[in-house]
C-alpha cells in the first residue's frame, strides 16, 4: 500500500488518527518515537520555530525543504499545513500544491480564510480552488479542506454549524478528501457534521477540549493539535532555562 493510501485509511470515524503536530526534523523524530502512525506539520509552529511567522510568511522554498528533511528522517506519511496554498488564484494555488506533492508529502490543509486579511473566501471561489488543486495533484493526494467559520465567530450556534455543513458538502463535491473544522467541540455539532458531510471530520484538540473518547464516539476521524505542542514545549524550555540560569 502506498503512503497516500495508508494515510487516507487512517481516517476512521470513531477511531480517529492522532496527529501531534510537528515543525521540524527533531520534533518529527520525537513524535514518531512516541508511536505516531503519521505526521503533520502546523503552519504556526513552523513559522514560530523558523522565525518567519505564520500566515504565508514562511517562504515556499523553506516549506518544501522542511518537508523533505522531515521525510528523509522519518519514514511516515507526512501532511503539510499549507495554509491558503500561497495564492488566492486557483491555478497558481494548484501549482503550489503540486510542487508540495512533488516533495513526497501525502496531503495538505487548505484554509478558506483570507490569509493575512479579513473574513473567509466566497464559497464559489473556494470550490474552484479545491477543484483546481484536485486536478493538479490527482486522486491520491489528501486535501484536508478547512473552514474557518467557527474561528471567525465568538459563539458557535446551530446556524453557524449549518453554514459549515454547506461548505463541507461543497468541498466534498469539489474533490476534497477531508473536512477540517477548527474550534468545533460540542459532540452534538460534531455528530451533525459527520452525518451531513460525506468527508472524514478533523477536529483540533485544545486546552479544555472534550476528551478524545467523547469526540471519537461522536464520529471524529482525525484529531490534530495545531500550535499547542510547540507552545507547551517552549514554555517548558523557558522554565528549564530559568532553573538552570537562576
Amino acid at each position: 500500500m502506498s503512503k497516500f493510501a495508508t494515510f487516507a485509511a487512517l481516517h476512521v470515524p470513531g477511531d480517529p488518527v492522532i496527529l501531534y503536530n510537528i515543525w521540524d526534523t527533531g520534533s518529527a523524530i520525537a513524535v514518531a518515537a512516541a508511536g505516531a502512525k503519521a505526521l503533520a506539520t502546523g503552519s504556526h509552529p513552523v513559522g514560530d520555530a523558523s522565525g518567519f511567522g505564520d500566515a504565508h510568511q514562511v517562504p515556499l522554498d523553506y516549506v518544501f525543504a522542511n518537508a523533505r528533511r522531515i521525510m528523509k528522517a522519518v519514514d511516515l506519511p507526512l501532511s503539510v499545513d499549507f495554509e491558503g496554498a500561497y495564492s488566492v488564484d486557483p491555478a497558481e494555488g494548484a501549482a503550489n500544491v503540486a510542487a508540495l506533492k512533488a516533495t513526497g508529502a501525502v496531503g495538505c490543509n487548505l484554509e478558506d480564510q483570507v490569509v493575512g486579511g479579513e473574513g473567509i473566501h466566497p464559497l464559489e471561489l473556494q470550490v474552484r480552488r479545491i477543484a483546481a488543486i484536485r486536478k493538479a495533484v490527482g486522486d491520491d493526494f489528501f486535501i484536508n479542506a478547512r473552514t474557518d467559520l467557527l474561528l471567525k465567530h465568538k459563539d458557535t450556534d446551530d446556524a453557524l454549524i449549518d453554514e459549515a455543513i454547506v461548505r463541507g458538502k461543497a468541498f466534498a463535491d469539489a474533490g476534497a478528501s477531508g473536512f477540517f473544522v477548527p474550534r468545533i467541540a460540542d459532540p452534538r455539532h460534531i455528530e451533525r457534521v459527520v452525518r451531513d458531510v460525506p468527508l472524514p471530520l478533523n477536529a483540533i484538540a485544545f486546552p479544555g477540549a472534550p476528551p478524545k473518547a467523547e469526540w471519537a464516539a461522536a464520529g471524529v476521524a482525525r484529531i490534530s493539535h495545531g500550535p499547542f505542542p510547540h507552545k507547551a514545549l517552549m514554555a517548558t524550555l523557558t522554565e528549564m532555562a530559568k532553573a538552570a540560569i537562576g
